[in-house]
């Protein structure tokens, strides 16, 4: 883009759009109301970015572009508005909280992307519980495809094969080998320890380039009927106050004691001593007593009075425990399975998010959440997630949860020490277990990597950012990411009749032309027996969806502004 981009916002997301917007060699104005800091080298205006005059400042009637990530949605979608009336055709990329405001809020205001950052990192999150380390997250049709990039082990099965043999068996687009990317791939290469290749596919094909001869199913493994009730039963038992448990039980033991007192020494049979004893002490019932010895009659008086007493105590205390108790979690260990799963720790806007894309994904999924009446915690039960009540930085909570046998587990509280915590807990439980922690400054997240050897530590900005820059080159962005040095894109185009550069060319021209690796047309599986149609001709409204530099992605776009 010739014109500059203005960045509202200089906070964490900022910078890491800062970054995304210079890597692509756009020129960039900054408006924050911080001093300026000494590291931006970039032209920066110190003031409100919701005043005509700060936004006039910054030229807003002529950038290319506008990207607002301040912390405050009512600052967002104010700076949007009024710069909407500065200039009528600019991109708007948005920030938002308020999941309600974001299609809305894009609909209402012409040439206007909203984005959430919890549902922008959600299915990386997820996608990187499924089937490890994710580098993007994109959409083709209904399906979720994941780009990870995989180091081969000396335990890899995959050794002493050619990148194509790979790619054939896994199903999986090779996009980069080492320092080579689409198109310079040689895939008659031999692949030996300490290979990486970065890939693109559905998570249950990348899974099977991470596989290992030693790995283990990774079904989800349920107990039996009967295991799960007495699990049920036990913790049902132990969330019962002991107030409850002292009232039963010695309203149980003078039950017992005033049926056999009517058995043996009032000469009754089992069945009316039984009655007898109910009907005494539960409505104070007048038993004729004048034939009984004088023993029997003090007997009944004192089972009235001590009877009725018990009565109201027990009535008392388990009516006030029914109205504050929460046997909702008890009743949740039956939905935990024994391995498999999933277990998802914080249950706020990310956390949730998460949980969605899970559910998706058709995994199994346990969530931990501290407050029993969080806003997302009865919407989660009722989406099939099992929840539970408790600290998750306490051991004890992550056994319930049965993480040490779990098939990943997620930390994304609102506490960076807290998710930290969980971490180091869930490896103490299981060293080989798959942790994704979430965590805000991109330094601390890679000391985490390095240092305490937990690999999928990451940013939520850093992953964020470069969603917001791209939304500036349009809808027709998914994702951008980088690979052996270079930064690719995921695009979607749709053919137009007029457009001459696609309308009745194969994709195998286009993408020798334009360097990309297509990744499929709309309607049609890329990951099928079939695979891409390499020589099929486009016609009008196809819709293609590929992968490319993205100065490829400039030109064409160029291109499509000024046809040569």
């Amino acid at each position: 883009m010739a014109s500059p981009i203005i960045l509202c916002g200089y906070g964490r997301v900022g910078r890491r759009v800062l970054a995304s917007l210079h890597s692509v060699g756009a020129a960039v104005v900054v408006i924050d109301l911080s001093p300026r800091p000494e590291e931006a080298e970039v032209v920066y205006v110190r003031g409100d970015c919701r005043q005509p005059e700060v936004l006039k400042q910054a030229g807003i009637e002529t950038c290319g572009g506008i990207v607002i990530v301040t912390s405050d949605d009512l600052v967002n979608v104010a700076t949007a508005l009024v710069a909407r009336t500065w200039n009528p055709t600019a991109r708007i990329v948005v920030r938002m909280f308020n999941q309600n405001l974001l299609t809305k809020l894009s609909g209402a205001v012409k040439n206007t992307v909203a984005l959430s950052v919890s549902a922008l990192i959600a299915p990386y999150i997820a996608l990187t519980a499924m089937a490890g380390k994710t580098l993007a997250a994109v959409k083709f049709g209904d399906a979720a495809l994941q780009i990870v990039e995989s180091t081969l082990t000396r335990e890899s099965i995959w050794l002493g094969k050619t990148i194509g043999e790979i790619a054939r068996e896994t199903g999986l687009i090779v996009l980069g080998h080492g320092g080579n990317a689409l198109n310079a791939i040689d895939s008659t290469t031999v692949l030996g320890i300490g290979d990486t290749l970065t890939v693109c596919g559905p998570p249950e094909n990348v899974g099977k380039l991470n596989r290992r001869e030693s790995d283990a199913s990774g079904d989800v493994l349920w107990a039996g009927r009967i295991r799960r009730f007495l699990r049920t039963a036990r913790r049902t038992l132990g969330a019962v106050d002991l107030s409850v448990k002292v009232a039963t039980t010695t309203l149980l033991l003078t039950l017992f004691t005033s049926a056999m007192v009517f058995r043996y020494a009032a000469g009754n049979n089992w069945p009316d001593a039984i009655y007898q004893t109910v009907s005494v002490a539960a409505t104070g019932a007048n038993l004729p007593g004048e034939n009984q010895s004088g023993e029997v009659k003090i007997f009944l008086s004192v089972l009235k009075i001590v009877g009725a007493a018990l009565i109201a105590a027990f009535t008392a205390i388990f009516t006030q425990y029914l109205l504050r108790a929460k046997l909702g979690g008890a009743f949740e260990v039956r939905k935990i399975p024994d391995a498999g799963h999933v277990v998802v720790c914080g249950l706020g806007n990310i956390g949730f998010r998460c949980v969605e894309e899970l559910l998706k994904l058709k995994c199994s999924v346990v969530a931990i959440d501290k407050e029993a009446n969080a806003p997302f915690t009865s919407t989660v039960r009722r989406m099939g997630a099992a929840v539970i009540v408790g600290d998750a930085t306490v051991a004890e909570v992550l056994k319930q949860a049965r993480t040490q046998t779990a098939r990943a587990v997620i930390a994304v509280t609102s506490v960076e020490l807290a998710n930290l915590e969980i971490a180091l807990l869930a490896r103490d439980a299981n060293p080989d277990q798959r942790i994704i922690v979430r965590l805000t400054a991109p330094e601390f997240a890679e000391a985490v990597r390095d240092a305490a050897n937990i690999q999928h530590a990451f940013s939520a900005p850093a992953l964020a950012g470069p969603a917001f820059a791209s939304a500036l080159f349009g809808e027709r962005v998914q994702a951008v990411f980088a690979v052996g040095g270079a930064t690719l894109a995921v695009c979607d185009f749709v053919v137009k009749a007029e457009d001459a550069r696609f309308v009745g060319r194969t994709l195998s021209e286009l993408a020798k032309e334009y360097e990309f690796v297509p990744l499929g047309l709309a309607g049609e599986d890329p990951f099928s027996d079939t695979g891409i149609p390499h020589e099929r001709v486009l016609k009008t409204e196809d819709r293609l969806t590929a992968i490319l530099r993205l100065n490829d992605l400039e030109r064409l776009i160029r291109e499509e502004i000024q046809p040569a």
